[in-house]
């Protein structure tokens, strides 16, 4: 005669039913798509999944010298998302998260929208972040590099706007699935300007986006990038993650390999895209809701005197005080173009000259 099998008691079944629930509550809102989308790209099996946290959370003893401040079922699953649900990634990420916000307290004090300098960089359009995603799923996020003025924001407040608008962002867990892409138009930005990129805040930067948060970006695309800008990716190179290096695209003024990418629908007309030109304050009235007022017109100084190639009465021109609102970009519409392929070496993707 077999073993005997008992009902389960009534203090198991509602166990069970409490992990039931919450597993339900953590994937709750993701559309049929997304959860086969996490199952087979992300590894995530809904039946294992408080386990699998669980093993994360087992974890954090082993880092005493450690505060994690936070460690709710939620919070950890966007770490396990952002490493493929291979638990010991995952809480190298998790560890690395708190580490660099210890390191870096300045940075994280009053780490919220109305702060002044997160405001103004975000008021500044740093970063820019469209309503729509993408055909993958993928939210695009836009900088506009020309418009740093560095008489007004440090590198440092707009890197803190940034890390605060992911935050805000990758509680979507829709967004921890499909991920980011990012855009950088590098029109107009001047060599005075590329100067202030110091090895030290760039170091920053890898660490805090790259290394420190639990986001998925499918690619980072350079536009209009200027000789000096592909001179100083070389040198950060061999600080970033071969994974990071493949997803980091130079695409020159060529639009033809950006939309072969990201489709036209989804991109403003900055970008060649049939969306109207992007608002710089969006995302900063969608942060700041009532506290965000758009100021008066301001002195935008541009450096292009430093490129050799204008002439003496472009250099005039170019350095003199320019009104702009905020809410412009200092990129036209269709500065862009489209070229033949092969016809600029600058638009093939990063990754190619490995």
């Amino acid at each position: 005669m077999g073993p005997v099998s008992f009902p389960p008691t009534s203090q198991k079944l509602s166990t069970w039913r409490g992990d039931l629930a919450k597993m339900t509550h953590l994937q709750a809102g993701l559309s049929p798509e997304t959860i086969e989308k996490a199952r087979l790209e992300l590894n995530e099996n809904p039946d294992v999944l408080h386990q699998d946290i669980q093993q994360v959370r087992d974890m954090i003893i082993t880092r005493p010298d450690i505060g994690f401040l936070r460690t709710d079922d939620a919070f950890i699953l966007r770490f396990l998302r952002a490493r493929k649900f291979h638990q010991a990634d995952a809480f190298r990420l998790l560890a690395q998260y708190f580490q660099y916000r210890q390191l870096n307290l300045d940075m994280f004090k009053n780490f919220k929208a109305d702060d002044p300098g997160i405001k103004r960089a975000l008021i500044d359009g740093f970063p820019g972040v469209l309503e729509n995603r993408d055909h993958y799923g993928r939210k695009i996020l836009l900088l506009f590099a020309a418009n740093w003025d560095q008489s007004r924001n440090s590198f440092t407040d707009i890197l803190r706007a940034i890390l605060l608008s992911l935050e805000v962002l990758i509680e979507d867990p829709e967004l921890q699935i499909n991920g980011f892409i990012l855009i950088i138009d590098w029109s107009n930005f001047s060599f005075k300007q590329a100067s202030k990129l110091t090895p030290s805040i760039l170091k920053l930067a890898i660490e805090g986006l790259q290394d420190s948060f639990p986001a998925r970006f499918g690619g980072v695309h350079f536009v209009n990038q200027p000789w000096y800008i592909h001179a100083l990716y070389t040198l950060i190179k061999p600080f970033l993650k071969d994974k990071t290096r493949k997803r980091i695209f130079l695409h020159g003024n060529n639009l033809n390999s950006l939309h072969q990418l990201i489709h036209p629908e989804f991109l403003p007309s900055e970008f060649g895209g049939t969306l109207p030109p992007y608002d710089m304050g969006t995302w900063a009235r969608t942060l700041l809701g009532p506290d965000y007022s758009d100021e008066n017109d301001y002195t935008h100084t541009s450096y292009n005197a430093m490129h050799v190639k204008h002439t003496s009465s472009n250099l005039e021109r170019e350095c003199s005080p320019k009104p702009m609102k905020r809410s412009q970009s200092v990129v036209e519409a269709g500065t862009l173009k489209h070229e033949e392929k092969g016809e600029n070496e600058n638009t093939q993707p990063l990754l190619a000259l490995d």
